[in-house]
């Protein structure tokens, strides 16, 4: 059995904002960016360090879970001490995906073990049909860090958090948010670095595809601005030390580190068509490969990149050939290597040896959001669904001169402002992470 799958919800808190709605909004603006120096952040844990870090350095910070409005509405005083903020961070962006598809009513009170569960009944749902995928890169570094400090420190070593455990574990994100919305269909988290979030939406449409479950809350969440995590990837010389994130651009010099997470609802078609659920895209494609090559770069020529944007055109629904796609949402981290092996990989699968009969666009939305790691695909996946559905294409901010000898008539980057394309109807999204991972979703705009 092999079912058509259509995304109906989307959630997502970003740098840039605390809504989908924000958060696009944000992302078309022409002088609008989510990146702030490390002295503009309410944080407290970033005072003591601050001084090892270069003074320009930015990052893409999340605002504090208290000042979202849903906050009493999502959390108990329980959930506060067993969840951690990657964890919270996911469930207020899958509250905001299950309202969007009509899951959830907004109006629906949380019950006092601190559940608000999905509306089943009204419309003929299947909880044991409805999964959670929900992954993340990192888990809860400020936790590990914070335990490990207080446990090295304290000679009453039992004073640990008791739900220390369960606060760090990168699948716990979506175990609790399966509890919270009573989720009985498969559920399992992904961890494969920055590739993570398209890998989850990627592990849930094949589940669609294969019967496993009907509906699927799909993404990943990340709450990697820490002390500790910056050190990590400044001392690695992976991130841009003067806070300014170029994707594609000859004067890239690494990424800035941010958080967020994203989530989708995912849907077999007949389930969305039966319940009246809106459809905003429709995933036809998901292609995933390793390089096989090193742990943290990829080899020059982008062949792991091509053999996964490959697979999504020959795995597709409805045999999506190269000249098909008019859009690539790039990873574009902004390093020097990494871009340039994209590009590579684009231009050997979507343009070289192909008949093209209109011109391939290209952004990353990393200058504006900052890299989320797990997150960055889920999020980015959902502008991609956005540009379809409103036909605009985000532009890449901070890029001035694209690198090397890529651009062209038939492969142009969207540079300065939004770009609209009337007929757009087909995109790529890729995510690649370290380990080799390379991922890529192939997405229609809906129509039937």
């Amino acid at each position: 059995m092999s079912r058509r799958v259509v995304v109906t919800g989307l959630g997502c808190v970003t740098p840039l904002g605390k809504s989908v709605k924000e958060s696009w909004h944000r992302l078309l603006q022409r002088d609008s960016n989510g990146l702030v120096k490390l002295d503009q952040l309410t944080k407290g844990d970033f005072a003591k360090w601050r001084g090892i870090f270069p003074p320009e350095l930015r990052v893409g910070a999340v605002s504090p879970i208290e000042s979202f409005e849903v906050n009493s509405q999502l959390f108990t005083s329980q959930d506060d001490r067993r969840m951690s903020r990657f964890i919270k961070l996911a469930t207020i962006a899958s509250y905001e995906a299950l309202v969007s598809s009509g899951l959830v009513n907004k109006e629906t009170k949380m019950s006092e073990d601190g559940r608000i569960p999905i509306d089943q009944h009204n419309q003929g749902i299947d909880p044991d049909k409805v999964g959670c995928l929900i992954g993340s890169g990192i888990g809860s570094i400020e936790d590990i860090y914070e335990t490990s400090v207080t446990f090295d420190s304290n000679t009453k070593k039992n004073r640990i958090n008791p739900y220390f455990v369960p606060r760090i574990l990168t699948n716990m994100a979506a175990g609790n948010i399966a509890i919270k919305f009573n989720l009985r269909g498969p559920t399992h988290s992904v961890s494969t670095a920055c590739a993570t979030g398209n890998n989850a939406i990627g592990d849930g449409y094949n589940m669609i595809k294969l019967g496993m479950q009907d509906i699927c809350l799909a993404g990943a969440s990340e709450a990697s601005v820490h002390p500790l995590s910056l050190a990590g990837f400044l001392r690695a010389k992976s991130l841009s030390p003067d806070g300014i994130s170029r994707p594609f651009d000859e004067e890239r010099n690494g990424f800035v580190l941010g958080e967020g997470a994203g989530i989708v609802v995912l849907e077999s078609l007949e389930s969305a068509k039966r319940r009246g659920a809106p459809i905003l895209a429709e995933i036809v494609g998901y292609g995933l490969s390793c390089d096989a090559h090193h742990i943290t770069s990829p080899p020059n020529d982008g062949e792991g990149a091509s053999r996964a944007i490959k697979m999504a055109l020959d795995l597709s629904h409805g045999n999506v050939n190269a000249r098909d796609i008019e859009y690539v949402n790039a990873h574009a981290t902004s390093t020097k290597l990494g871009d340039n092996t994209e590009c590579c990989a684009i231009q050997n699968t979507l343009i070289d040896n192909v008949n093209r009969q209109k011109p391939l666009y290209i952004s990353s939305n990393k200058g504006s959001i900052g890299h989320l790691l797990g997150a960055a695909g889920a999020a980015e996946s959902i502008f991609t669904i956005l540009s379809l559905y409103n036909r605009t294409i985000p532009h890449t901010y901070n890029l001035k001169n694209v690198l090397g000898n890529f651009e062209s008539s038939s492969m142009r980057f969207v540079k300065s402002q939004p770009h609209k394309v009337a007929d757009l109807e087909y995109a790529l999204c890729n995510s690649f992470g370290f380990g080799g991972v390379n991922t890529s979703l192939l997405f229609r705009r809906w129509h039937e």
